[in-house]
């Protein structure tokens, strides 16, 4: 685990992953975002399959893989693997390259399984060292999103590893399609928090601060764990958000899971549990988050399928709650089984 006395985050540049199926609005978002002046400080990561064009006049230089945009935002096109993209990047700021950045926003195609972008940044540790996830947004289209999560896995999944979900293209949605989706990511992500875009009108900072920024406890610390998200936005007249319950007829094998233990864990015996879910499932561990009771100090953790993150010990708890909670986010794994798993962890310790 980390040392609460050394922040394990802090100097790392934050990176924002954006997804959504094809036909969800990335292009229309990220042509907004590189004309917006508050993003004169970020690279944006573009795959070449999904490559936008940018206007000349917003072009002040070029090289082959890198532009800087007029309001001093890096727009920068994959043409090798990522994560060599992404350790160039960091090369050419050290060097003086390139324009300074503080910030890495990517955008994947519209096929793409997000998870081993989030995978790439736990477990490669060179980028680990240079960059952090702050957050995954995923865009869905209101007019056919409800098709594609139910016949596209990726869509699916898409949404799964979601931290915010954006709700687009709802201008031109019948309005009783509305609510179904709505429940169809309920049941899918009840942790994201939710927004609307009208045209890709979304600031740049409602995108970013998605993440676990560092190891001193906050309000933040809440918005990540999401227990604390003043994001969430009214859908409708109901007042209802993703975070509460709508009836669903969605049949999908993804679910969220929320589960808490009121007695701490030893680091040893929750690493053993966590490792036998993971070997006996990973490919059906979509996303896990959560703080877990460590003999009394509070520690965050993440995994994403296989891949745990570097756990991190807070200063202090964010709250007065004190308890172990987790939300697992799975394909086809009942809640009572990874609770009993746990649960026989704790026996074994008592």
């Amino acid at each position: 685990m980390s040392s609460p006395s050394r922040d394990p985050l802090a100097g790392k540049l934050p990176v924002t992953l954006i997804t959504g199926f094809l036909g969800s609005g990335k292009t229309t978002l990220i042509s907004r975002l590189l004309r917006h002046p508050a993003m004169n400080r970020v690279a944006v990561v573009i795959n070449e399959v999904g490559e936008i064009g940018i206007d000349h006049d917003l072009v002040a230089m070029s090289t082959e893989n890198v532009s800087l945009l007029a309001n001093g935002c890096l727009c920068c096109t994959v043409r090798t693997d990522l994560q060599d993209t992404l350790r160039q990047l960091f090369g050419q700021r050290r060097a003086g390259q390139i324009a300074d950045f503080d910030r890495v926003v990517i955008e994947t195609s519209g096929l793409a399984d997000p998870s081993p972008v989030i995978q790439t940044l736990a477990s490669d540790t060179l980028l680990g060292a240079q960059y952090r996830l702050d957050g995954v947004v995923t865009l869905v289209d209101a007019v056919n999103g409800l098709h594609q999560l139910a016949d596209s896995p990726e869509a699916e999944k898409q949404a799964a590893v979601a931290d915010l979900i954006v709700i687009t293209k709802e201008d031109l949605a019948a309005p009783e399609t509305i609510a179904p989706l709505l429940a169809a990511l309920q049941t899918i992500n009840s942790h994201a928090a939710l927004r609307h875009s009208h045209q890709g009108d979304l600031e740049p900072a409602e995108l970013i601060g998605l993440g676990l920024a560092s190891a001193r406890a906050g309000s933040g610390t809440l918005r990540f764990l999401g227990e604390l998200d003043p994001r969430r936005a009214e859908v409708g007249s109901s007042g209802a958000y993703l975070g509460q319950r709508l009836p669903s007829q969605h049949d999908s094998a993804v679910r969220t899971l929320s589960l808490r233990f009121d007695k701490p864990f030893d680091w040893t015996s929750f690493a053993a549990a966590m490792d036998m879910v993971i070997s006996l499932r990973g490919p059906d561990l979509l996303r896990v988050k959560g703080i877990v009771n460590v003999e009394g100090e509070p520690v965050v953790v993440q995994a994403v399928q296989h891949i745990m993150h570097p756990p991190v010990t807070l200063d202090r708890w964010p709250s007065e709650d004190q308890e172990t909670r987790l939300v697992f986010i799975t394909r086809n794994i009942r809640a009572e089984v990874i609770r009993a798993l746990f649960d026989a962890v704790g026996a074994m310790r008592a």
